[in-house]
């Protein structure tokens, strides 16, 4: 087993791209470590199943009541470490493939589906704006975290599985933007983080046979208290909350409002020097509308280039 000292380098590379995998709804995700700095030139890949249960809103807007939906959802993303102008960034890029299965209440009618298919991509990029420079991988070795302000700006394109004649979908036939801040402060082995994140939608113009809907944007309010091991480990708590996110059928407003909390826990390790492995759990604790669902993770990540 690697000694401690090369353990804690491992992890400080091994948490920057696992933000890259989103563990719910893009309004929902639970990001620790979303604006950790790493050394420039290294690339990820990553690969991870998530299973979640209950009343989910899957895309984070879907016009039901009463779900009780099952999905198993095989992610896959990739990231890569970037100077921006002597600032560290990361591109990064993520595909979900997702079976979807269950049921739920439209308009007090029931509605059944079991369905497979690609969920929307989602294209992200960052950039640290303060405290984490770009470094090499040499230079990173003694670099150690203070304060860290980043951003960041998440498009998501109308691809994936869609059908418009029926409810329940993997995908959606719209656009979405999430730009974001985040900023995460040391203390000796712990570390705080606070992100704030708003979601814009284009309209929906072929909804349910041919009807046009549009959603407000959806305010996403994150924070962490996370602890690292002097073996490379770490863990973290998670608290979510967002809210907004009213749509609209043919300017006929729905009352479905999201003023919805979520917690979850994170734990990673290091397995040795190009290989890490995260668990993740998180659930809805209190729901306004499409939250009160269940969610596990595991992802594998391997990471290459600069030198490693």
């Amino acid at each position: 087993m690697p000694p401690p000292g090369r353990c804690i380098r491992y992890a400080a590379l091994a948490v920057f791209a696992f933000a890259a995998l989103p563990w719910a709804a893009h309004a929902q995700d639970i990001e620790p470590r979303a604006y950790s700095n790493a050394p420039v030139g290294v690339n990820f890949a990553i690969v991870g199943v998530i299973q979640t249960r209950g009343d989910l809103s899957f895309d984070g807007s879907l016009p039901l009541t009463n779900a009780n939906l099952d999905s198993t959802n095989l992610v896959v993303a990739y990231a890569r470490v970037l100077d921006l102008g002597g600032k560290s960034g990361k591109f990064d890029v993520i595909l979900p493939y997702t079976r979807l299965s269950g049921e739920a209440d439209y308009l007090g009618a029931p509605v059944e589906r079991t369905i497979n298919g690609f969920g929307r991509p989602a294209f992200r990029m960052s950039i640290n704006l303060h405290g984490a420079p770009a470094l090499s991988l040499r230079d990173f070795r003694g670099w150690k975290q203070d304060l860290i302000i980043g951003a960041s700006l998440q498009v998501s394109p109308p691809w994936g599985q869609y059908d418009g004649s029926k409810l329940v979908n993997i995908s959606s036939h719209r656009w979405t933007i999430k730009p974001e801040i985040g900023v995460s402060k040391a203390f000796g082995a712990w570390t705080l983080e606070a992100q704030a994140a708003v979601v814009f939608f284009t309209d929906n113009d072929d909804f349910f046979g041919g009807n046009t809907r549009s959603q407000d944007p959806i305010l996403a309010l994150q924070g962490h208290a996370i602890y690292g091991f002097r073996t490379g480990q770490w863990m973290s708590i998670d608290t979510t909350y967002f809210a907004g996110g009213r749509t609209s059928i043919n300017d006929n407003v729905r009352n479905d409002l999201q003023q919805n909390w979520r917690i979850g826990v994170t734990y990673a390790f290091p397995l040795g020097r190009l290989d890490s492995i995260k668990f993740a759990a998180s659930s809805g604790v209190s729901a306004r509308t499409g939250n009160n669902f269940d969610a596990l993770g595991i992802a594998w990540q391997h990471r290459w280039g600069a030198g490693l």
